[in-house]
């Protein structure tokens, strides 16, 4: 019986980014608090930040507000679902202003842009000048997501990294990739290394929502999917070492070993 081809070379394995959307939830910048910002977090993020900057990559970043409040919850709780998601945006600027701070601590230049005007702590987003300001080494932070409710900061980070003409949007989380199916249920489960678009909607593996990856497979945006919690990822992630899992535009899906 033939053997099925073999995989291709992922066009990311070994590159150096030269452009990265960073997807942050915020969940992330709560640690083990599960609410606020955990300021010990919050730091070691900036200080990881600032040395893959210092690699020349550069570095827009789209955060979530879900550790401040998630408008989901409070749509179950009987409030209406566009006011929810105003709130979570304004919960988005909230973490976006804390990042900014811990950034600059560390000697960077960051501008904070955001999809709702708020003059008096961001600029608006403006896409030419995100652009402008990440050509000229600057971390942008991406704040209030699209700027219209019943849109995830998902499919933020999907258009945002389009439209920045980024080279893969990284979503850090706090798992180390994708699995086959749900490791606590099935601990024989699989972590897959490079996952196709294709396989990924076939098999309704949930790496980003519906729109969100729609928009990346439409475009060919690359996403790659790892722990932030594990020291060293994202830089090892910058210098497309395979870690997590990526998803493109592969023939075929490779688990690891």
């Amino acid at each position: 019986m033939q053997s099925p081809p073999a995989a291709p070379a992922p066009i990311t394995e070994g590159r150096v980014f030269r452009r990265v959307v960073l997807k942050l939830s915020g969940e992330i910048l709560a640690g083990e608090d599960k609410h606020g910002i955990n300021g010990a977090v919050i730091r070691a993020l900036a200080e990881e930040i600032r040395d893959i900057h210092r690699e020349g990559t550069e570095i827009a970043i789209v955060i979530g507000g879900g550790n401040i409040f998630r408008g989901v919850k409070a749509v179950s709780a009987g409030m209406d679902r566009a006011v929810g998601d105003y709130m979570g945006m304004m919960a988005t600027v909230i973490n976006g202003l804390a990042l900014q701070d811990f950034l600059e601590k560390e000697g960077l230049v960051t501008r904070l842009q955001t999809a709702i005007e708020i003059k008096s702590v961001a600029e608006p987003f403006i896409r030419r000048k995100a652009i402008r300001h990440l050509e000229k080494k600057r971390v942008v932070i991406l704040a209030a997501g699209t700027g219209n409710p019943y849109f995830t900061t998902d499919t933020t980070a999907a258009l945002r990294a389009i439209e920045l003409n980024a080279d893969v949007i990284f979503k850090a989380t706090k798992v180390n990739g994708v699995y086959e199916a749900d490791p606590q249920k099935n601990p024989h489960a699989r972590r897959y290394r490079y996952l196709s678009f294709r396989d990924a909607l076939v098999k309704q593996l949930r790496v980003m929502d519906s729109t969100a990856f729609s928009l990346c497979l439409d475009n060919r945006m690359p996403i790659q999917v790892f722990d932030l919690s594990q020291e060293g990822n994202m830089k090892r992630a910058i210098r497309g070492e395979a870690i997590g899992t990526l998803i493109d535009a592969f023939e075929h899906s490779v688990f690891y070993e």
